[in-house]
């Protein structure tokens, strides 16, 4: 009986594989970090394929794994698969929607809190020996209008944590009506610029497509309230990151933070380092214990159906 090859990439937890593994059916490679290299060496032999962000799989990465037929990312952002070139060698992609909509939230919600009241530059101020308390002055989260930039599962769910600090929430969506938030006290607003020119603090939310690629640049930047800080935990070509390093140093926003970029991981040449009103994390906002079992489960659970019972769930196409 013929197995099917599976290769889990980018650090996930291999326990989470083990049913699988147990399955005569599969083969599976679930080490808990693969380089690119090791993926490169053995994805030839590779039925389906779990990849995280750190995997792209382009076209000469597919034309490379002449036995694959699904690939599964864990999460629910696909930009970093090559859909067109998979429809056109015949090999399905899913993602696993909702998985990791509560972590991404909070961690948007986090790096809010980490701008308002300077907490990451105290830590390190601490950690050097160092009492500076006048330095840190920082600013509260309640009342605050917040804008939030595509209103989905992470966007609403977003909105509920913030409802506690008796914010006023402005959001923009293209799909999603005021009708349909199953929340008070929040109001839709008719463009992305309106939001930009109204909030004390922005979050986006957005996927990565044609209509939000680069659109957050210098111009809109330059129209946000010199105190406003935003927040960008979506995709990373959503901002242009020099637009937003050139605002911040003219001072047209008070701060910002960046848990995704253009390029990952960020370059050690990034214009991105070094400015200290910028808070920077290494793409964490699906990256909890229970997120990750989440997108586990729900991979091994599409794995099966695909390979045992000919079934396709959460298809992304191109």
């Amino acid at each position: 009986m013929s197995k099917s090859f599976i290769l889990v990439c980018d650090g996930m937890d291999k326990k989470l594989f083990s049913e699988l593994s147990s399955n005569p059916k599969f083969e599976v490679y679930p080490e808990a970090k693969n380089s690119q290299e090791t993926i490169a060496e053995i994805r030839k032999k590779a039925h389906g394929m779990v990849i995280r962000s750190a995997t792209c799989p382009d076209k000469e990465f597919l034309q490379d794994c002449p036995n694959l037929k699904y690939i599964i990312r864990a999460g629910e952002g696909t930009d970093n698969i090559d859909k067109a070139a998979c429809a056109e060698l015949g090999i399905k992609v899913s993602n696993t929607p909702g998985a990791n909509n509560n972590s991404a939230a909070e961690h948007a919600l986090a790096l809010m809190m980490t701008v308002l009241r300077k907490t990451a530059l105290a830590n390190t101020s601490m950690h050097s020996g160092k009492w500076e308390k006048a330095s840190f002055t920082g600013n509260e989260l309640t009342n605050k209008t917040i804008g939030i930039v595509g209103f989905g599962r992470i966007g609403q769910l977003l909105a509920k944590r913030l409802i506690g600090f008796d914010p006023k929430i402005l959001f923009f969506d293209p799909i999603i009506d005021t009708h349909s938030v199953p929340y008070d006290n929040i109001q839709k607003v008719h463009s992305v610029e309106d939001i930009f020119k109204s909030a004390d603090i922005i979050s986006i939310h957005t996927p990565l497509n044609n209509h939000t690629r680069n659109m957050v640049n210098y111009q809109l930047l330059s129209s946000m309230k010199s105190n406003a800080i935003l927040v960008n935990a979506a995709r990373g070509n959503i901002v242009v990151e020099e637009d937003l390093v050139k605002a911040l140093k003219e001072g047209k926003l008070k701060g910002a933070a960046l848990d995704v970029f253009s390029s990952e991981p960020l370059a050690e040449t990034s214009p991105l380092l070094g400015i200290e009103n910028l808070v920077l994390t290494p793409h964490l906002g699906g990256s909890t214990d229970e997120a990750q079992f989440r997108v586990g489960e729900m991979a091994v659970h599409q794995l099966n159906e695909f390979f045992v019972n000919g079934n396709l769930l959460n298809e992304v196409k191109a």
